[in-house]
């Protein structure tokens, strides 16, 4: 099976739903699922976070970033930090886990490479998407910081699955947009329950359509995304904003700007992104 052919095999075994997930995948989503049941309260989410290391640690580590620990009184323990963040927040990071264990099992050290520079990527888009949202087109944060931490869900997929298909990642960036991100990102994020406002803010993204200021959760999430200063090693999107033409995105918030708000904030932004990584 030659490379084009092995993208559009992987895409429709996603279309149909038939996804290969890592063992540890299913006990996180069935720990997602349990941590969004309504009648699951803050000691019992607190002892099912408890029993995954790695979203205990991530839920310690965002309870005491300078988004969620603006009074310097650092937590110590999973029951307070549960109770800091809130449910939605651990849901969010529930999903990161996630996301983080698609690849884990990747023993090839330039596809690990590619999946680390993915995740610093997708970490970013999510802090930075968190301070737009807060500041500057007033959506829902929370969601705004969910929609960046699983935005290239579809690549750490194709990441996972490409030791079972030699030379799958040797051709360009054309091959992945026409046949597999949106194929591939769309079937992962069904497996996932990934709820619809989220869903139609990366299917903006992949769309390219967005407004200057943003107003949407897709226009969040594409701003976030060219200003992240962190690139996706998957693609460079066609017409997407380099790096230095990031650096000049600036218009009008209120009676400061984008500009402003950047740089008031790129200490949360990076507290944030630390916790994420």
């Amino acid at each position: 099976m030659d490379r084009l052919d092995a993208l559009k095999s992987i895409a429709a075994q996603a279309i149909r739903g038939e996804l290969s997930f890592p063992t540890n995948v299913d006990a996180t989503l069935k720990l997602q699922r349990a941590l969004n049941d309504p009648d699951c309260h803050a000691d019992a989410a607190a002892r099912l976070v408890q029993a995954e290391p790695l979203l205990a640690a991530r839920t310690v580590a965002i309870a005491n970033s300078v988004t969620y620990n603006r009074a310097g009184n650092d937590v110590t323990n999973v029951r307070a930090a549960v109770q800091r963040v809130g449910f939605r927040t651990l849901g969010a990071l529930a999903a990161s886990v996630i996301v983080r264990q698609l690849s884990s099992e990747i023993t090839d050290p330039v596809l690990r490479t590619k999946a680390d520079q993915l995740w610093r990527h997708s970490a970013h888009v999510a802090a930075l998407a968190q301070v737009i949202a807060r500041r500057v087109s007033f959506v829902d944060p929370e969601t705004a910081m969910f929609a960046g931490i699983v935005h290239e869900v579809g690549g750490f997929y194709l990441l996972s699955r490409a030791h079972d298909y030699p030379g799958l990642l040797e051709g360009g960036a054309e091959d992945w947009l026409e046949h597999g991100e949106v194929a591939i990102g769309r079937g992962v994020l069904l497996k996932l329950g990934v709820p619809a406002p989220v869903m139609g803010a990366i299917e903006a993204m992949w769309n390219g359509m967005r407004a200057l200021p943003p107003e949407t959760l897709g226009d969040t999430l594409l701003l976030a995304n060219d200003l992240s200063p962190a690139q996706s090693p998957l693609l460079e999107r066609p017409g997407a904003t380099s790096v230095q033409a990031a650096a000049t995105i600036d218009f009008a918030v209120g009676d400061g700007t984008l500009a402003r708000i950047m740089e008031e904030s790129a200490e949360e932004v990076q507290s944030l992104t630390s916790a994420l990584l």
